[in-house]
């Protein structure tokens, strides 16, 4: 009928102006990546890169520096430097990225800015979020923000890696060590027990192999569970003791003032240090702008990083809902790039090809014993699928486990280069 206009005309009309290279009027179009990790740094960094001059990139990220959460353990263990975690932006301006270090304290969806904690508002016509996790505080009980620096979870890298470090060297011979591993899903999951292993190496090499890790785990199965226990029986015999659900009847309490852990089978008394790592979900401003579903992650199309909940935001890294992909640097590193082409198509029009994703999470059991797991993934069924798989396995020649570790330290130095320029 003439003058109606058809729902399907109002679809395909939004779905153009969606899609539509710039705003009229305006001289380039922007793109917003807020958090400054593996996800977010390298999403500005690649679109800045391979669009260069042509869309206007703006990275939000409160703090001057970086400090890998990867690798950490390395700094546990005493084989890596506090100093060689920590990477800066300098990279990026260079590269063209505008940096502005300050929180992003909303989302404005409607009006597509991101609201800076000053007041100031950053308009943008394509938003990458890269937030993170957020801990949650109240998944242990009896543990709180408040108890934080006496039970460090050292899950968010900086001064509370530091930290851990201080009270595990000052943990003496005999002394009993907790670890509080986290439900799934997490950042990381084979890093609570690379963990253990790395501290079980700094404790053995510095006398005090008397010393007791325990770990309180509410899950049935982990991440490499078969080669950190084949590892752990052969290089720190009675050092390490993990606790599955079905033996400890789970976690009941802690007390940080008391230092003691609570299980349903044993009360740990006067431990020496407790690590507690609490169940996890995506930061908070992701959570606040509507980008999270039930399970407080967020879900995202499997083909580009956007956002189920709205097409012009993407999230990548940590916060996202990833199918079969572990929440790992590599992983997000990987997303990135594949939401960074989709910028690139939808505000300048250049070509995007086919999402492909791929991922690797190495660990340390000792300095030279070092094992891996991984894959290379697709969308398939709505869903980002593992297309095929790799893990150590039992029983590698010595040779082997050294040339792994030599592969990890290779890839630290070249991710960071990728991420920082």
């Amino acid at each position: 009928m003439t003058g109606t206009i058809s729902r399907r005309t109002l679809l395909a009309t939004a779905a153009s102006t969606l899609a539509a290279p710039a705003v009229l009027g305006q001289a380039k179009p922007r793109l917003v990546v807020v958090g400054g990790g593996p996800g977010g740094a390298t999403a500005a960094r690649y679109v800045a890169k391979d669009a260069p001059g042509a869309i206007e990139v703006t990275l939000v990220e409160p703090n001057s520096t970086y400090v890998t959460c990867f690798h950490s353990n390395l700094f546990l263990g005493g084989l890596r430097s506090f100093d060689s975690l920590v990477h800066g932006y300098e990279g990026l301006a260079r590269q063209g990225v505008r940096v502005i270090h300050e929180a992003a304290s909303a989302i404005d969806r409607d009006r597509r800015a991101v609201v800076l904690s000053g007041g100031d508002r950053l308009p943008y016509d394509r938003l990458i979020l890269s937030p993170g996790i957020d801990l949650d505080y109240g998944s242990v009980p009896g543990w709180s923000r408040d108890a934080e620096d006496i039970m460090p979870h050292a899950w968010k890298a900086g001064r509370q890696t530091q930290i851990l470090k201080a009270k595990l060297d000052a943990v003496p011979d005999g002394g009993l060590i907790v670890i509080i591993a986290p439900p799934n899903p997490y950042r990381c999951p084979p890093g609570p027990y690379e963990r253990a292993s790395m501290m079980a190496h700094v404790l053995k090499t510095t006398g005090r192999g008397r010393a007791r890790i325990v770990i309180v785990d509410p899950k049935e199965k982990f991440s490499k569970q078969g080669l950190f226990q084949e590892g752990w029986e052969a290089n720190y015999p009675g050092m390490i003791e993990w606790m599955a659900p079905d033996i400890s009847d789970g976690l009941k309490w802690v007390d940080p003032k008391t230092s003691t852990v609570a299980t349903g089978f044993e009360t740990y008394r006067d431990a020496a240090l407790v690590n507690v790592i609490p169940a996890q979900m995506a930061g908070a401003i992701a959570r606040q702008a509507g980008l999270a579903d039930a399970s407080r992650w967020c879900p995202i199309d499997a083909d580009s990083m956007a956002s189920r909940m709205d097409p012009a935001i993407f999230v990548i890294g940590d916060a996202a809902i990833p199918g079969d992909m572990p929440k790992s640097a590599f992983a997000a590193n990987s997303q990135a790039k594949v939401a960074a082409m989709r910028v690139r198509a939808d505000l300048i029009g250049a070509r995007a090809f086919p999402a492909r994703y791929a991922n690797t999470c190495w660990s340390l059991i000792t300095p030279d014993d070092t094992v891996k797991v991984g894959g290379r993934y697709a969308p398939a069924d709505g869903r980002i699928r593992e297309v095929e798989g790799f893990i150590s396995q039992t029983n590698e020649p010595p040779a082997l486990r050294r040339a792994t570790q030599d592969e990890n330290m290779g890839w630290y130095a070249a991710i960071t280069a990728d991420i920082f320029g």
